[in-house]
């Protein structure tokens, strides 16, 4: 570990404490230049798709995942499969859309300015989740049995794009409310992992090809960080109502 003059320990974490309060333009750009690697990583898989040639890594995994014996079951015992549907279910639009309004909800009754901000970025992700759905409109897996009802489109995965926009927007908004550096972490981290977990369950339960899933999380990503990058400049320019995080100390005092 380098020292600085004094003999005290550089710390990587002070240094982007430092930029965030000083240069928050670096952490923008970095948002912008994050959400270009995702897009142009769902450019790559969706070309990969439409030229056939992700068939072959697509149906290898999907036949990894089921039972030898008798393909038309996932593999592992049936409570395995019946806690996969629950788990799946968390990236569903109903189970999102009481998150996302029990949320908002919330917000406007602090009088934050992110309660605007939570409805735009994840109604948008629905929309352009539908459109290119449509666009594509890749038939469901048909290699094996559905343990799941669907209802659209293949590509990408609804689910695995809405948790990814849903929960990541969330866990970076919770991550915002604290100065705690463990707390930003935990926050960030649920909401990964909840957004692997749902895009997993959807291979799993053979209602959606890897490539879908993998898709989806691109996209979501990708336009979560366009959303929380567009939500710092705006606020940094005053053309944003108070962070979250000045709300709920305005609360807290009011209600003392």
């Amino acid at each position: 570990m380098t020292q600085r003059k004094g003999g005290s320990a550089f710390n990587p974490a002070d240094l982007l404490a430092w930029a965030w309060r000083n240069r928050p333009e670096l952490w923008l750009l970095g948002g912008i230049f994050l959400a270009g690697l995702l897009l142009l990583a769902f450019g790559h898989i969706a070309e990969e798709v439409l030229e056939g040639d992700a068939a072959g890594f697509d149906q290898s995994i999907l036949m990894a995942l089921r039972d030898p014996a008798d393909p038309a079951q996932p593999l592992g015992p049936a409570w395995l499969v019946e806690a996969a549907r629950d788990v799946t279910a968390l990236g569903s639009y109903s189970v999102l859309g009481i998150v996302v309004v029990v949320v908002v909800v919330y917000l406007l009754l602090i009088r934050a300015g992110a309660a605007l901000w939570v409805l735009t970025s994840v109604m948008g992700g629905l929309v352009l989740s539908n459109v290119l759905k449509q666009a594509f409109d890749r038939p469901r897996p048909d290699l094996v049995a559905h343990a799941a009802r669907v209802f659209t489109p293949s590509f990408p995965s609804g689910h695995a794009m809405l948790s990814a926009v849903t929960f990541l927007t969330l866990g970076a908004l919770l991550a915002s409310l604290h100065d705690s550096r463990r707390l930003k972490v935990f926050f960030l981290g649920v909401a990964i992992v909840l957004t692997v977990l749902v895009g997993v369950t959807r291979v799993y339960l053979g209602v959606h090809y890897p490539t879908d899933v993998l898709a989806g999380w691109c996209v979501g990503a990708g336009w979560a960080a366009i959303c929380w990058t567009a939500f710092h400049w705006l606020q940094r320019r005053g053309a944003l109502a108070p962070a979250a995080k000045d709300a709920i100390d305005e609360g807290d005092r009011a209600d003392g």
